[in-house]
């Protein structure tokens, strides 16, 4: 009897020790929670969906005003060397080209808020803007012309203006937002005023008329039409220093250095040449790709 209960014993303190091996985690087999054992690693997050691509830009919007000669309308139709100089760009870039009208005193406002895609106006890049200059207001591409304020005044008061003294005192005219505004305020003086007109064709009909002493514009708008058809009385009477033009983009947006390529390509090849000739600005045409950048 004794026997058995020995056998017995042994069998039960076997299989304790069976047990016991078993929790130790001698196969492998991770503890249960509270056992003492390593937690299992977590899974990966899984990885985010990919944003959706943006829609293809298959359109280009220009702000610009009538501006001869470098955007006017004819027939309804835009034209000038502005006008084709974006045309063939947006032909090379494979994008329509559209043309919108913009009041210049907004032409900023317009392009942050994403009426208009640029500026393409004859934009003086050099100028102030509210005594802010432009080239800090958006991104500028390459120059490409050169240009110049000048004064114009009626003929029979030519003899009066010689200088920018002269100005002193006086009531002139500008185009609101225009590089000429900027110039003619600090030439008037205390004593003087700026009249702002929507654009720049408007200064003639103010010096016609009497309402002003003379204007400030660009000297490529003036000398296509000051002395000539309906502005024969008109006379250019001195110029206020170099500028030059450039397109105005939106901050950071990449449009702007693909257009540069483009441009440059079509300098180089003498494309652009080819246009300046076409509407006179063959000695205006002068690309600086520095400018900007």
């Amino acid at each position: 009897m004794k026997k058995i209960l020995c056998l017995v014993l042994t069998v039960l303190m076997l299989a304790s020790v069976m047990l016991v091996a078993a929790s130790c985690g001698g196969s492998g087999t991770p503890a249960a929670p509270g056992g003492g054992g390593a937690a299992p690693a977590p899974l990966p997050a899984p990885a985010p969906a990919p944003a959706p691509a943006p829609p293809a830009l298959t359109k280009f919007v220009c702000g610009v005003t009538e501006y001869e000669p470098m955007n006017w309308r004819e027939g309804g139709n835009w034209t000038g060397f502005d006008t084709e100089f974006a045309l063939l760009v947006g032909e090379k870039l494979g994008l329509a080209v559209e043309f919108q009208m913009i009041d210049w005193a907004q032409k900023f406002t317009e392009l942050n808020a994403g009426a208009i895609d640029a500026i393409w106006n004859g934009l003086t890049a050099t100028a102030l803007e509210n005594g802010v200059p432009r080239i800090t207001l958006c991104d500028m591409s390459y120059s490409y012309m050169l240009n110049t304020q000048c004064v114009i005044v009626h003929k029979n008061r030519l003899a009066d203006f010689s200088s920018a003294d002269d100005l002193v005192g006086k009531t002139l005219a500008a185009e609101a937002g225009s590089a000429g505004e900027s110039k003619a305020n600090g030439l008037v003086g205390d004593n003087g005023s700026v009249i702002g007109v929507a654009q720049q064709i408007n200064t003639f009909l103010e010096v016609m008329t009497g309402a002003v002493d003379g204007a400030v514009i660009d000297y490529i708008l003036a000398d296509q039409l000051a002395g000539s058809g309906d502005f024969a009385n008109i006379a250019i009477a001195f110029d206020l220093g170099p500028e030059v033009f450039a397109i105005g983009f939106r901050m950071g947006d990449p449009m702007r250095d693909r257009v540069n390529e483009v441009m440059k390509e079509l300098y180089d090849n003498g494309t652009l040449m080819q246009l300046a000739v076409k509407y006179g600005l063959e000695s205006r045409l002068v690309l600086d790709t520095s400018f900007g950048q």
